[in-house]
């Protein structure tokens, strides 16, 4: 055998043993893949849907122009936090939309804001209020809603 092989062998050994051991002596305890939570969190949930709107910030061409951050985060602190204060993801997205009348579509900056929660008349409401609130404050003609029934566990 190689001298060089020889020499490594009680160290490639060693080492296999010392694995060994460190996998022995770990807890053996199962993880769960949900967080057992209060009512706003469950660990599983029956009748949660997921509800994506999206709020046209201004063109896309003319950053300057149109609401700007500060004036969007107003909105979501005023209006959508205290309606669904236990959670809401919120993703900067580009769109285009064509109006009526128009011969082509607008290019814009947007805000999607996802909301998961129970699919009850109540938070229907609340939803519907976030849009209209903002038509009222913007002046835009639509918010664009898609809701899907969700899975959601914590």
């Amino acid at each position: 055998m190689n001298a060089k092989i020889r020499r490594f062998l009680p160290a490639a050994a060693l080492l296999l043993l010392s694995f060994g051991i460190a996998f022995r002596t770990l807890p053996s305890q199962t993880v769960g893949a949900t967080l057992e939570g209060d009512a706003a969190h469950p660990g599983r949930t029956r009748g949660w849907v997921d509800t994506q709107l999206y709020f046209g910030l201004g063109l896309a061409d003319h950053p300057e122009k149109g609401v700007s951050e500060e004036t969007w985060r107003d909105f979501l602190d005023k209006e959508v936090t205290p309606r669904f204060p236990a959670g809401l993801s919120v993703i900067d997205v580009y769109g285009q939309w064509q109006g009526k009348g128009h011969p082509q579509p607008e290019r814009l900056r947007s805000k999607m804001l996802i909301i998961d929660y129970p699919g009850t008349a109540e938070n229907d409401q609340r939803i519907e209020a976030i849009r209209a609130a903002w038509k009222q404050r913007t002046g835009d003609k639509s918010v664009l809603k898609v809701t899907r029934k969700a899975d959601v566990s914590f």
